[in-house]
């Protein structure tokens, strides 16, 4: 499963790519807005940094001028894809873009029946949200499970994207289910290292080791 980064923080990003840990990044104008820098200049300063896709989203809401911010928001850098809401505006999008080359990450998806239509229209990556539908007491994993099944049984190339990715259980649960990425906020990413099982043999390995007062350098 690939893992894609969901932030717009360029030492964040480059931290976890220098581990080999970023196979894309995910971001909005929210979250570059918070860093309180222009959208197109970290846009473009991201796509620098990572080989893989990196999600620009659209800020339109008409299918005419979403086409022409995604025109506009692909020719940054090669690795750009354009991210457009799972509307009919959307999708139109979509089919329009993906058709000119450029991919597309259709998100805000938060059924089975949506995800079919995105793959329909030619969607790269459809972006289901697991932790919205978990607040509002949906397993957002039956959803990831769905989509994997109609995809698979009708060959569909779009990729399914799991976002918003709340815990390590969304991670792990999406890999058993075999979503081909997720994108997480850079702390859960760092959390799946994390095992108190592993704090507690680490902590014992160095009492016994600084019983012997040796030191290896």
């Amino acid at each position: 499963m690939k893992f894609f980064v969901d932030t717009a923080e360029i030492d964040q990003i480059a931290e976890l790519n220098d581990l080999g840990m970023v196979d894309g990044v995910t971001t909005n104008p929210s979250l570059i807005m918070k860093s309180g820098r222009d959208i197109l200049e970290v846009t473009k300063e991201i796509a620098a940094l990572v080989d893989g896709p990196v999600s620009a989203e659209v800020v339109a809401t008409d299918a005419k001028e979403m086409i022409a911010e995604g025109r506009k928001l692909a020719k940054i850098a090669d690795n750009i894809t354009v991210k457009v809401p799972l509307t009919w505006a959307g999708l139109q999008t979509c089919k329009t873009l993906s058709s000119e080359g450029t991919m597309v990450n259709v998100t805000l998806c938060f059924s089975a029946n949506q995800a079919l239509l995105a793959a329909k229209a030619g969607a790269t990556f459809i972006s289901p949200f697991v932790g919205r539908l978990d607040d509002i007491n949906i397993d957002g994993m039956d959803l990831i499970s769905d989509i994997r099944t109609i995809y698979d049984n009708y060959n569909f190339n779009t990729e399914i994207l799991v976002a918003s990715i709340r815990t390590v259980n969304h991670v792990l649960e999406s890999a058993m289910i075999g979503a081909d990425v997720m994108t997480a906020p850079p702390a859960v990413i760092k959390k799946l290292a994390d095992h108190p099982l592993t704090d507690a043999g680490l902590a014992q390995f160095m009492a016994d080791w600084e019983k012997t007062g040796q030191n290896i350098l």
